[in-house]
């Protein structure tokens, strides 16, 4: 069986297409000093993370892990780069308990290493936010939702799970289980080629049981998009791709298609992740899974999630992403060429900054457009119905019908996550299970 290893965690400021996007402390000196957790207020050696981790009760524990410490040794202390971020060399101690193997992702928010846990004799996943004061608060938001998450996911089913944290030299850092690829990098390493319905089937109901039991905690992802759902094994086969071109060669590595062995997933990076609250309009979600209510300022809360994992589902049984763009008026115009006009109660209510898209109670679109290859990058685009039935062979009326609530413009008449969870594209008696 042909395994591998891809970027788990993305950039996740990038927000570049067509198909071409990046991927996305705690530390005892030979001379200590006084260097203060953000939460725990104590010093560096004697974190609450290192109570997590040894839960020393006796000098004798603490003799011997000094002991430990000495014998795996500290890396040298380094200055972080321009940006504040860790600078570390592979083989290296990340405490006495890691032991860095490899860089697995980089972002706006830091580093992804792939490192050994001497204690649970594992491989972890450990992301190491940047020095800076506004990435370290982010990073201590997401240990709070993790924890809480963490406390009612009991079987460990839906979320990454997260394993450890502690402040090292500066830098919060975050253990999480390993994972397998990410759902956009295996469409990547499968040159975007398309899942079967079955598959995208089973994808669905896990990624709309993860949002439902987060909206039953009251906490809203806020960026759900393919980067940030990952398969939890890294195994594959490969099927010949029937939809190629007839005249390949099944020698042709081309011919062939990798599938998943295993349709479970688990939902990463809660970083953007917020409590519903009132008035919350700034934007959120990466552009390509935005939705119209952010775009258009009106304030947003539970729905812009299940916007998102619509454009998702249409992305996993096309192989792209629905709304290719990096504009606003072009994404509101891809958003009518699909599903139909926008509400004029909508178009009414949106804020200042948005309301330069809108004219005499309409889109200003063409006539607004930047440019010519904007007017044809939407009119490319077909119907949602006929775009799912020129890839899904079967079930296309009912997702179809799915689709339909999911990506409703009125975020008050879009389908929650358990009411799609209850849709027949989901329940008929004959779904494989």
């Amino acid at each position: 069986m042909e395994t591998e290893r891809v970027t788990e965690f993305p950039f996740t400021h990038l927000d570049r297409r067509p198909r071409k996007r990046a991927r996305l402390g705690w530390d005892v000196p030979q001379a200590p000093k006084a260097q203060v957790g953000m939460f725990c207020g104590q010093e560096l050696g004697n974190v609450t993370s290192f109570a997590s981790l040894m839960a020393p009760s006796d000098h004798t524990t603490i003799s011997l892990f000094d002991k430990e410490v000495a014998r795996n040794g500290s890396p040298p202390w380094r200055e972080d780069d321009k940006d504040g971020h860790y600078m570390f060399s592979l083989g290296e101690n990340l405490t006495s308990r890691y032991k860095i193997q490899s860089k697995m992702g980089e972002g706006t928010f830091g580093q992804v290493l792939e490192c050994w846990d001497r204690e649970k004799k594992e491989m972890v996943a450990i992301k190491i936010v940047r020095g800076v004061k506004k990435y370290r608060e982010a990073a201590m938001i997401e240990i709070e939702v993790l924890q809480q998450l963490g406390k009612h996911d009991k079987g460990g089913n839906r979320c990454v799970q997260l394993r450890n944290w502690f402040d090292y030299r500066n830098h919060i850092c975050i253990v999480f289980e390993k994972l397998g690829p990410s759902l956009y990098d295996f469409l990547k390493k499968n040159n975007y080629r398309s899942f079967p319905i079955d598959l995208v089937r089973e994808i669905g109901r896990q990624l709309l049981e993860c949002v439902a039991f987060m909206h039953d905690l009251r906490l809203i992802h806020t960026d759900l998009k393919p980067e940030n759902i990952l398969l939890v094994s890294h195994d594959y086969i490969k099927v010949p791709d029937y939809n190629k071109n007839s005249s390949r060669s099944p020698k042709d590595s081309s011919y062939f298609k990798r599938i998943p062995k295993s349709s479970a997933i688990k939902v990463i990076d809660f970083g953007s992740t917020t409590y519903e609250r009132q008035d919350q309009n700034y934007i959120v979600s990466t552009r390509h899974y935005r939705a119209p209510e952010v775009i258009l300022g009106m304030g947003w809360t539970y729905p812009c999630d299940v916007w998102s994992i619509g454009c998702i589902l249409v992305e996993l049984c096309t192989g792209e992403a629905l709304f290719q763009t990096h504009e606003n008026l072009e994404h509101l115009a891809m958003m009518e060429r699909v599903l139909g006009p926008l509400p004029q109660h909508m178009l009414k209510r949106a804020d200042r900054h948005a309301e330069k898209y809108v004219r005499r109670g309409r889109l200003d679109w063409p006539e607004g457009a930047a440019s010519r290859e904007s007017i044809r990058a939407v009119q490319k685009l077909p119907r949602l119905q006929n775009l799912v039935m020129q890839h899904v062979d079967h079930s296309a009326g009912d997702l179809i019908h799915l689709l339909q609530g999911l990506l409703r413009y009125d975020p008050s008449d879009r389908l929650s996550a358990r009411e799609a969870l209850r849709h027949s594209f989901f329940t008929k008696d004959n779904l494989r299970r």
